[in-house]
């Protein structure tokens, strides 16, 4: 066991390079979120400060694109770049009729409630699995964490929500909470 208490760090990908503007229709909605799962992502300018970079050796990431050019933009060649399904974002459906055209922001806040609620899951994880899902994710960043003292993960905001919330449970302490931003850092500690 390791004398200094053991940190996860979970750090959101950088902002992908994709255009938000404008009305979309459901077709042109779905299409978003698929060109979103393949786009390219803003260069990283700085690192945080808060991440410590001398004792990071191993990265575990989504295997979605965003994740793991934002991996390989913080901690480069050298460090061992571990991909992983289980740290996949919470899939998103979306929902309603092909009427009209809205913000894009509409579609997916009305289609994540409905999935949230059980109501809009079809051809994709549900909300419960995707939960369990999260809390699996969270005890292997636990068991990295505990045989060497830290555990990074460079992921997508709302699974890296719910891998806080299951750590929490289990009495890990937040010292840093980087939300939901872009390539937001969230430390916790025990």
């Amino acid at each position: 066991m390791n004398p200094q208490p053991a940190h996860i760090y979970l750090i959101r990908h950088a902002r992908p390079i994709i255009s938000r503007k404008g009305f979309f229709s459901k077709a042109q909605a779905q299409q978003y979120i698929s060109d979103y799962n393949l786009a390219e992502v803003e260069k990283v300018i700085e690192r945080s400060e808060h991440l410590p970079m001398d004792r990071i050796k191993r990265v575990f990431c989504s295997t979605l694109p965003r994740a793991k050019a934002t991996a390989c933009m913080l901690f480069g060649p050298e460090v061992e770049l571990i991909e992983d399904a289980r740290f996949r974002e919470f899939e998103n459906r979306i929902w309603g009729l092909p009427l009209g055209k809205f913000p894009l922001k509409w579609w997916q806040v009305t289609s994540r409630i409905l999935w949230l609620l059980g109501l809009n899951q079809k051809d994709i994880e549900s909300f419960k699995k995707a939960k369990i899902r999260a809390t699996q994710a969270a005890d292997h960043l636990v068991r990295e964490a505990e045989v060497h003292g830290l555990a990074v993960l460079v992921a997508h905001g709302f699974l890296n929500e719910f891998i806080k919330r299951a750590l929490k449970k289990r009495g890990w302490k937040v010292l840093l909470d980087g939300g939901r931003g872009y390539v937001g850092v969230t430390q916790l500690e025990k």
